[in-house]
Parts: C-alpha cells; sequence; structure tokens
C-alpha cells in the first residue's frame, strides 16, 4: 500500500511538472483574442495590430482584435480582467490603465488582476502651439506663459486623460501656470489649436505630425530620448533643457493572472522576435512610435514605476475625474 502511495505521488510529481511544457507544447491550439479596449484607429490598436499579426504567421493560429472601449479604456481592461487565465486572452494595456487608479474606483487592481508579458512600443507625446503665438522654442513659450500667468491656453483629450496629464507634469516642472481646454478626444483638440483658438496642445506625435510637417502648427518639443525621422525639426525636451521630462503613450500586452508562466514566457520570446524586425520598426516609426523590448519582469517594473508617477502628477496638479 506505502508502495502504491509512492508511486501515485511520483506519477502526480511528473505529471505536474510536465504540464507547463505541454501546455507551451500546444499553445496556441485555437484563435487568441486580443482585447482593445479603444474605438479602432489609433496607436494602440494599430501598434497592437501590427504585432498581432505576425504572431498569427509565427505561432499558425488567428490572434484576433476584439474592441471594447468604454470609460477611457476602463470596460475593456475590466472585461479582460475576467477571462480565463489560459492564454487565450490578451489584453493590450497602456499608460491609460496606469493613469486610472489614481482617478477612479476601479473594480480590478491592475497588478493583482493581470501578468505583464511585453511592452510592445512607445510613443512620445509632443507639445505644439499655433504659428500666431509668439513663440518659436520650448524656453520662449515658459517666458511667455510666466509673463502672462493663466492667460496662455492649452487644449487636451480631456481632463484625466494622459495627454493632460502629459502637460501638467510639464507645467509644474516649468514653473508655469497655464489655463486647461478639454475637448472629446485628441483629434478635436488638435484641429481647434489648428484654427486658432486654443494656441498650444500637448498629444501624441502620430496625431500632431501631420499639422507640424504642414506648418499649421509649430513643434516646440517631443517628449522621446532623440528626435523622429517624421518630424526631425522638432527638437526634444532633453535638448531644451528638460532631461527629467518623461511622458507619452506606451502599450504592452499582459494576460490574466493565473496563466501559466510556461505561456507567457513563450509569447514574450516570440515578441522579442518580432520586435527585431525591421519592417515592424519601420512600420512603428512611421506612426511615430519606437519599438521597445523588455522582459516580462521588467515590463512589470516600468508598470509600477508608471502607476507612481502619474499618483504623484494626479495629486500634485490636484486633478479632479469628470
Amino acid at each position: 500500500m506505502t508502495t502504491m502511495r509512492t508511486l501515485l505521488a511520483v506519477a502526480s510529481l511528473v505529471a505536474a511538472l510536465a504540464a507547463p511544457a505541454a501546455a507551451t507544447d500546444d499553445y496556441p491550439s485555437r484563435p487568441v483574442r486580443v482585447v482593445i479596449p479603444f474605438d479602432p484607429g489609433g496607436i494602440n490598436e494599430t501598434g497592437a495590430r501590427i504585432v498581432a499579426t505576425q504572431l498569427s504567421e509565427r505561432l499558425g493560429k488567428q490572434f484576433l482584435m476584439e474592441f471594447k472601449p468604454g470609460a477611457g479604456g476602463m470596460v475593456g481592461t475590466e472585461y479582460a480582467s475576467r477571462a480565463a487565465p489560459d492564454g487565450y486572452t490578451i489584453a493590450v494595456i497602456s499608460v491609460a490603465n496606469a493613469v486610472h487608479p489614481a482617478l477612479y474606483s476601479l473594480t480590478y487592481d491592475l497588478r493583482k488582476a493581470f501578468e505583464p508579458v511585453a511592452m510592445l512600443l512607445s510613443s512620445p507625446n509632443t507639445l505644439a502651439v499655433h504659428p500666431s503665438l509668439p513663440a518659436n522654442t520650448l524656453r520662449e513659450f515658459i517666458a511667455l506663459a510666466k509673463s502672462k500667468p493663466g492667460d496662455v491656453q492649452y487644449a487636451s483629450a480631456g481632463v484625466g486623460g494622459s495627454l493632460h496629464l502629459g502637460m501638467e507634469l510639464f507645467r509644474m516642472q516649468a514653473g508655469i501656470e497655464m489655463l486647461h481646454v478639454p475637448f472629446r478626444g485628441a483629434g478635436p483638440a488638435a484641429i481647434d489649436v489648428v484654427a486658432g483658438n486654443t494656441k498650444a496642445v500637448m498629444s501624441s506625435t502620430s496625431t500632431l505630425s501631420p499639422h507640424v510637417r504642414s506648418g499649421k502648427l509649430k513643434g516646440l518639443g517631443i517628449s522621446s530620448k532623440a528626435r523622429l525621422p517624421s518630424v526631425p525639426e522638432v527638437p526634444t525636451f532633453i535638448e531644451a533643457g528638460f532631461p527629467q521630462y518623461e511622458a507619452g503613450n506606451w502599450i504592452g500586452f499582459a494576460v490574466p493572472a493565473g496563466t501559466p508562466r510556461s505561456i507567457i514566457e513563450k509569447l514574450q520570446k516570440e515578441i522579442t522576435a518580432i520586435l527585431d524586425l525591421p519592417e515592424v520598426q519601420k512600420q512603428f516609426e512611421n506612426r511615430g512610435a519606437t519599438a521597445e523590448k523588455m522582459t516580462a519582469a521588467e515590463f512589470g517594473a516600468y508598470i509600477d514605476a508608471e502607476l507612481a508617477k502619474w499618483g504623484r502628477v494626479v495629486r500634485d496638479a490636484k486633478v479632479k475625474a469628470e
């Protein structure tokens, strides 16, 4: 009897040790859904789609986009958090997820509900102004704002969004006062500044670069580490004397907590190889973004740092959700 118990215990242990390997070998055995918590068309969707298309080709099963927009990304994230932890649901997470906990009462804890898989890309913010504004550099813009505290207006995609907080972070670092004019989305905000109504805007480079290239807006600063080929005339915040300014969108893949580690590691390995492809890097570059390779652990640490940073900005700027 004792021998039989021992054999059963050994068999159970062997089966448990073999399960992760089997999960990895078989994965994926059916289509995988990639939950995007925003409407189609933005960098969150296009960046995720580029990587998902490559995953489909490399792993032999479709990685299908599933859109669940609403409440600034919270609806889709909450939806993905309730999915089975089997590797067949991937959530697209972004800087918006790092902002939400400081502003809203959520039904999920991002770091407890999900396991990070890999970061995909970063997309820097650009500060641009209408050509009529008498400021051609970031320093001149700051001097103008200091000479007229609260008079210079800036547009954003909405109260509490990452673009609003990105400008608030810069405003606090520069020691200036400005008047915030929120819009329902980045597109309407940019259009209002192009029209000359509001004079400044902080938005994604992909949104503003066409207006900068056409001369309808003046680009004063970009939050990337180096100038971007899409708008080479726009200096970085680092060049302008603000090396501490770091803000912009980023997106990555995460899976529900409890997903087998072997599946996470397989996805992370494949994504790393995908981000090394010149054609993928070029596709990102054309959209004002840069491929960002991180291990799952590094991505988790990055998310923690972003949660802490944007929490501080919300508190220090006294931003309230609307």
